[in-house]
């Protein structure tokens, strides 16, 4: 420990922590830009400047140590000036376009200006050269957005192991690209969103789609259904400023048939289906001597991942199709045929907590009889624009119910969106049909939590199951390393490509990185989905009865030949360009 001062409070400190952090302690506020806790620590936009006595001129807070009788100033006039100026060249060189801007009213830029009373730039500087890079079907890139903090740089390299962007040229001709300046649809990226997550600006955002669905929903002859991922509903009530995973599910449902949406389901009941598949799938593995470890197969950034870096183990990869997939081409089936209506005039549309799903959507695999399961993905923030745009009071909103007859879902489909959710649930099916009974045990604690791995030996009718889940896919590959050095003997993993899992999408709502260095957002958004599943009088795949109806009247049995048709996909490797080292 040392002995500081701050602002004039003496404390004492660990010796290892930066001022930053120190000032954190006591209540003391020192605004940041570029500065993401463990990931980005590179002291570029300057803006959390403060004196130290005896140093010469302003220093760093998020790089610099504190030192034994260290005397900090936080708030001086020199430092708010200084902070002042240096928001002043930042914004010199931005485009200006805040009031039509998609990040406006929740850009980290925009609120510093407002705080330090920066409403004119007396000096104009050469405004960053305009690239828009919105060929790919998830992610926009707007370099004139950019204020060059490299949050997103570091997320990509140092968190999710990708490295499809980087800093290239100097000085002012500084700017973030990619590899040969190709679009993000051409090289390694895999559209998970965490760039977008953590870009405190509109330099990186999501595709919309929302003039496609509106288009939609005023069409006489399309009837528009509308289904919603386990992790939107304690999500969503966040751009209403309802507390941080709060579930919403009632206002959620009320809200899209506010918006005109023939039919509202539930992409819980697809992810039932989901387990129905994907665990019969694994026991025919184990029984049969097929390939394993057995990866799941649900998240689109994982798929395109591994289908980039390790081409070599797409046989390992569970052969179902996502929840949200699944339930499209059931809408598009079983329920057309039920309703008598031709699936040509169904338009299909997703609610997802994930930019990825966007590129998924359109992919050649994604297709039955002529049609893709899914015509559009929106995210959760764009399902909140619409809701805004629409003038709807969300929070006072009454609460509805699902529509039937395929609103039915179980507990074990909430979990999946969080980290180890999918192997909970799918392992609740598993030792039920391999022992054929009904067992009580079913919460599986070794597989839930933070860790970005977690590894595990679970019992499953008296064999021992080797599983690992891993999320954000800096850890996705460690778990190939492991696998292809031999070191590993898995049974069966999940892999989620957003650290947290689905809840943290990247198409969830921003939190500014100063939030989050104090709030843990993620564990707030899962304990909720747990809190769901708990509730939940049907906590098995298995055991809810619309599946079972469905497979009676027009699936058949799980993995069987009509299933396999509707409900499974098939992998192949992609060559993208990448930056070199």
């Amino acid at each position: 420990m040392v002995n500081i001062t701050i602002d004039g409070i003496k404390i004492q400190v660990p010796e290892n922590i930066t001022v930053l952090e120190a000032a954190k302690n006591v209540g003391i506020d020192i605004p940041t830009l570029c500065h993401l806790k463990d990931v980005n620590e590179i002291g570029d936009c300057r803006i959390c400047l403060v004196e130290v006595e005896g140093a010469r001129g302003f220093v760093t807070s998020c790089m610099q140590k504190v030192e034994e009788g260290m005397v900090i100033r936080t708030n001086t006039d020199k430092v708010i000036e200084a902070r002042r100026n240096v928001l002043k060249l930042i914004l010199s060189a931005h485009e200006r376009k805040c009031l039509s801007c998609i990040r406006h009213g929740n850009c980290e830029l925009q609120d510093l200006a407002l705080k330090f009373g920066v409403t004119d730039v007396e000096f104009e500087g050469e405004i960053s050269t305009k690239i828009v890079d919105d060929t790919s079907p998830s992610i926009v890139r707007n370099t004139a957005k950019c204020v060059l903090c490299r949050r997103c740089i570091s997320t990509c390299k140092n968190v999710q192991k990708v490295g499809a962007i980087d800093c290239v040229n100097r000085g002012f001709e500084s700017t973030i690209s990619t590899a040969e300046h190709k679009s993000l649809q051409d090289v390694n990226c895999t559209f998970c969103g965490q760039c977008i997550q953590n870009c405190p600006t509109a330099a990186l955002h999501e595709k919309e789609n929302i003039d496609e669905v509106e288009a939609k929903l005023k069409d006489e002859n399309t009837i528009v259904l509308v289904q919603t991922a386990p992790a939107v509903r304690v999500a969503l009530g966040e751009e209403f400023d309802m507390p941080i995973g709060k579930n919403v599910t009632g206002k959620m449902v009320t809200a899209l048939k506010r918006l005109g949406f023939d039919k509202v389901f539930d992409t819980n009941t697809g992810a039932d289906f989901t387990i129905m598949e994907e665990a019969t799938e694994f026991i025919d593995r184990v029984v049969n001597n097929k390939t394993l470890p057995m990866m799941t197969s649900c998240c689109p950034a994982w798929i395109r991942f591994i289908e980039m870096e390790y081409p070599e183990y797409l046989d390992c990869l569970s052969s179902c199709k996502s929840p949200h997939e699944m339930f499209g081409a059931i809408l598009k089936s079983y329920y057309a045929q039920k309703e008598g209506i031709d699936p040509k005039n169904i338009c299909v549309v997703s609610v997802m907590p994930c930019v990825a799903k966007k590129y998924e959507r359109q992919k050649d695999e994604m297709i039955n009889d002529d049609m893709y399961n899914v015509d559009i993905v929106i995210t959760t923030r764009e399902l909140a624009k619409m809701i805004r745009q629409a003038n709807i009071d969300f929070t006072s909103l009454q609460d509805s119910n699902f529509d039937d007859p395929m609103g039915g879902a179980s507990g074990a489909a909430a979990i999946f969106g969080t980290t180890g959710g999918v192997m909970e649930a799918a392992l609740r099916t598993a030792q039920d049909l391999l022992t054929g009974e009904d067992l009580q045990e079913i919460n599986f604690e070794e597989v839930r939590g933070k860790k970005g791995i977690k590894r595990a030996t679970v019992k499953v009718n008296g064999k021992d199951i080797k599983v690992a889940v891993a999320s954000g896919l800096g850890n996705a590959r460690a778990i190939m390393e492991e696998i292809k050095s031999g070191k590993a003997d898995y049974d069966f993993i999940e892999i989620m490509a957003c650290p947290g899992g689905c809840v943290m999408g990247g198409g969830q709502p921003i939190k500014p990185a100063k939030l989050r260095r104090t709030v843990d957002v993620r564990k707030l958004r899962a304990n909720a989905l747990y809190s769901i599943d708990e509730k939940e009088v049907i906590r098995k795949s298995h055991q809810n009865p619309v599946l079972q109806q469905i497979y009676k009247e027009y699936l058949g049995k799980p993995n069987g030949e009509k299933a396999h048709e509707l409900l499974h996909t098939h992998y192949s490797q992609k060559e993208k360009v990448k930056m070199s080292n």
